[in-house]
């Protein structure tokens, strides 16, 4: 429980000094945050990813690694599962999280949806930090239209 804490704390802590108002953003201020939070959670991802079991490192199919981000690293890192899992059989993955535990805070108001996709920065990162590692190299997106639920949309670039 109070790992669970720290990290929200944590996390909340990085979006909030990232997304700091700066007297000079320059073009791009705003952008330059998302990155350099989707980095760090991409960093996070690859240890992660590097700490994982030896048979987990064997998965071929992309199904089975995603299967395996659902489940076992979803719980490793906030943990509960994820919601659900969608595929178009092309590359193309869904991840549902009808309660994402770093959006259930803001989740009492409407207000807050602006907000939430700088505190799924962090999450993408994470993810496709943890593809790379499996050996899959991915460009993940996330959306929001009622907290605290968000969707993740992996996609799965083909070498």
């Amino acid at each position: 429980m109070a790992d669970t804490v720290l990290f929200e704390l944590l996390h909340t802590e990085m979006v909030a000094e990232l997304w700091a108002p700066d007297p000079d953003p320059g073009p791009g201020g705003q952008k330059t945050s998302l990155s350099v939070l989707e980095s760090m959670g991409f960093r996070v991802g690859q240890a992660l990813g590097e700490r994982l079991p030896q048979e987990t490192l064997g998965f071929r199919e992309e199904l089975e690694v995603l299967k395996f981000l659902c489940k076992d690293l979803w719980v490793a890192v906030f943990h509960k599962q994820m919601d659900s899992l969608r595929t178009n059989h092309q590359g193309t993955y869904v991840l549902q999280d009808n309660s994402f535990p770093l959006l259930v805070p803001m989740a009492s108001g409407r207000q807050y949806v602006e907000e939430a996709p700088k505190f799924l920065a962090f999450t993408c990162g994470l993810l496709c930090g943890a593809l790379g590692t499996l050996g899959f190299q991915s460009l993940v997106t996330a959306s929001v239209t009622a907290l605290p639920a968000c969707k993740f949309q992996v996609v799965i670039r083909k070498p």
